[in-house]
């Protein structure tokens, strides 16, 4: 696709964060051997993809798609101009990722008690103290930390989440040393007036240019709500290749954006991102003929893309 300028108002770039080789393939029922993910990984930087959440930190007996990513990420070593995160729990996870030679972790907190409790088996206070020294630890060490906050959209055991309290975990996150703090709707039940909702009501207290969005699809919403967050002036957006993902703790939620969709309506608004849209097509047909089923993403379908 040809790019034309950008419309009026809108900006002339953003800047995407792909999550597919963690968020995607922690989910998936059957383990992703490491050759795989490596694979994956150099073909979304070979895409054009600069910053890449490439694994956890977490116990292998809890998330077991995530086991090796220290060697993952030891094996995939330092590239100019690009990042590579990883999710990390508690203080050990954030040492072992340290060691690794990780260049950004990442804390997941919850906008939801039950939400919480049930996904790291703690209140949203709580988890917020237990992150409050992985973050002093990190910022020591020179690495920045990216905050997620799940849930901002609704709960599947509560419902519909307050953005008062949405706001108040992403502010905690930001003040205890977030640089970044990206807004989860876990469940996908978003719509883009809520998504702006949310937006400016967290932008009171965190800089808009420190706000990121990661929106899953079960209503067919993300790319509305993507473009809505656009408009409020975020410019960081989560997406994940082939449109891997999903929630093993919300019954029923589709998994992320496929970035293959949403740089699709980038492109076609005039808005760049560095990244070549066949060559990503061709990424999400290897990690998907790898799981061994067809990409969820809406441009391959229409391509009649089938998995390698």
């Amino acid at each position: 696709m040809k790019t034309a300028a950008p419309l009026a108002g809108l900006p002339a770039s953003v800047e995407i964060v792909e999550v597919g080789p963690r968020d995607g393939l922690q989910n998936e029922p059957g383990i992703v051997d490491l050759d795989t993910r490596l694979g994956l990984i150099e073909r979304l930087l070979a895409a054009g993809l600069r910053r890449i959440e490439v694994g956890a930190f977490v116990s292998p007996k809890r998330v077991p798609q995530m086991a090796g990513s220290g060697e993952l990420v030891k094996r995939l070593g330092r590239r100019e101009g690009v990042r590579f995160s990883a999710l990390v729990p508690n203080l050990r996870g954030l040492e072992a990722a340290i060691e690794a030679g990780v260049e950004e972790i990442a804390v997941f907190g919850a906008a939801s008690e039950t939400f919480s409790r049930r996904n790291i088996n703690c209140s949203i206070g709580e988890s917020l103290e237990r992150f409050r020294p992985v973050v002093e630890r990190a910022r020591a060490h020179g690495l920045p930390v990216r905050g997620y906050v799940s849930c901002v959209a609704g709960c599947p055991y509560e419902g519909e989440v307050p953005v008062a309290r949405v706001v108040e975990v992403g502010a905690a996150l930001f003040e205890m040393g977030c640089s970044e703090v990206s807004l989860g709707d876990t469940i996908g039940t978003g719509t883009p007036r809520r998504i702006a909702e949310l937006v400016r009501a967290c932008s009171a207290g965190i800089p808009i240019d420190r706000l990121g969005l990661h929106l899953h699809d079960t209503y067919g919403q993300a790319l509305a709500n993507y473009l809505a967050g656009l408009l409020c002036g975020v410019r960081i957006f989560d997406a994940s290749v082939a449109g891997l993902g999903g929630c093993p703790y919300a019954p029923g939620a589709s998994g992320n954006l496929a970035t293959e969709d949403l740089l699709y309506m980038l492109e076609g608004m005039g808005i760049a991102t560095g990244v070549d849209l066949d060559a990503l097509v061709a990424a999400g047909r290897f990690v998907t003929g790898a799981l061994g089923r067809p990409p969820a993403s809406r441009v391959a379908t229409a391509r009649g893309v089938t998995p390698d």
